[in-house]
């Protein structure tokens, strides 16, 4: 777990798990530069979009300008990137969240990157796509609504402030030539758009991949070394799987924080009847990691080492833990260090990020 365009550990926000290893451990993987039994690790140039929402370049332009348009919000003062920077990882830098008017969150905010290789979405799965997501976004008492309630302001004020920006108008018309002109501007083809953008905040050429595609010069041999435990004695994989370093599973990874009687749900908000969802939380991906501190879902390791160390020792709080943390690692300082550098190895190396000029 260390510092992509656009890490779990298992929540690492995040964090690690337990898996597949080298083939002359289990006949998984062979860790050479190139070799067949790594192309799983592959993703395509681009996640793919559904039926009723086919990706174009209209619809991800304007996105990108909403997504970053305080417009968006009821007070005006708050957008996704609020909570989600390039310049963080698609994160906002912070332990946990801080909404607007100052009220701190259980939770990091997590990760955009490669979100549109998911298939399920925020720390508990409450949304079962990106769409969706974007839709619920925009509600009275959603994230980027903090203190909207308080401020008298109504449900979909929004809206309205986007409907009044000509140049909307025209970027609506634009991506949804297909709608009567009345209905371009909603709630819905919003989330359509937003959706479109975050499909296109892709980490897919790291270190890591140019090794799997064969370019024998693109890890060292201490990164080589980091894979192997990574997909060996570290168990990683086991949860943060091929191809984008995740599951899509939630687990408990047994953080201090759980001890707490206040302590997030996470899962079991959305499974009441599974005890053993209670603390478990989604695996981030892991690519872009070393972008992305602090780690863990509550933001409680200032550092990929100190994840690390989490794992080695088996966690900290038993009780509901994941059957996959139990026992710990016994990594060597080596085996550490091989492990952190290759977590080093998944940051894609991309042109700065270009921020919109926004509609007026």
């Amino acid at each position: 777990m260390l510092n992509r365009t656009f890490v779990s550990l298992i929540s690492i926000s995040m964090g690690f798990a337990l898996c597949a290893t080298s083939q002359a451990e289990d006949g998984n993987y062979v860790a050479q530069a190139g070799h067949p039994s790594l192309k799983e690790w592959l993703l395509p140039a681009m996640p793919p979009s559904p039926s009723d929402n086919i990706w174009t370049l209209e619809k991800s332009e304007l996105g990108k300008q909403l997504f970053f348009d305080p417009r968006m919000s009821g007070t005006g003062k708050v957008s996704c990137s609020s909570c989600h920077l390039p310049e963080h990882g698609w994160e906002d830098g912070l332990p946990t969240a801080v909404r607007f008017g100052g009220k701190v969150m259980q939770v990091a905010s997590p990760t955009m990157v490669n979100i549109g290789y998911n298939s399920i979405y925020m720390w508990d799965g409450r949304m079962p796509s990106i769409e969706k997501q974007a839709f619920a976004g925009q509600g009275i008492k959603a994230d980027i609504n903090a203190g909207m309630e308080e401020a008298g302001l109504k449900e979909g004020i929004h809206i309205e402030h986007i409907k009044a920006v000509k140049g909307y108008q025209t970027a609506f018309a634009k991506a949804f030539p297909q709608l009567p002109a009345d209905m371009q501007i909603s709630r819905d083809t919003i989330a359509q758009a937003i959706a479109s953008f975050e499909r296109t905040v892709v980490s897919n050429n790291s270190p890591f991949d140019k090794w799997v595609k064969g370019d024998k010069k693109a890890m060292t041999e201490n990164q080589v070394n980091g894979f192997k435990v990574f997909i060996g004695k570290g168990n990683c994989a086991a949860c943060h799987s091929a191809p984008n370093f995740t599951d899509n599973g939630f687990h408990n990874l047994g953080l201090k924080s759980f001890a707490a009687a206040d302590h997030h749900k996470g899962r079991m908000t959305q499974k009441p009847t599974h005890a053993s969802t209670d603390g478990a939380f989604k695996t981030p991906t892991l690519r872009d990691i070393a972008l992305r501190a602090p780690y863990f879902h509550d933001g409680s390791a200032k550092n990929l080492l100190e994840v690390v160390e989490h794992y080695d020792r088996g966690g900290d709080v038993k009780t509901n833990i994941s059957p996959m943390m139990q026992g710990g690692l016994g990594l060597s300082k080596d085996e550490k260090s091989s492990l952190l550098a290759f977590m080093e190895a998944l940051t894609s190396h991309t042109q700065p990020f270009v921020y919109p000029v926004l509609p007026q």
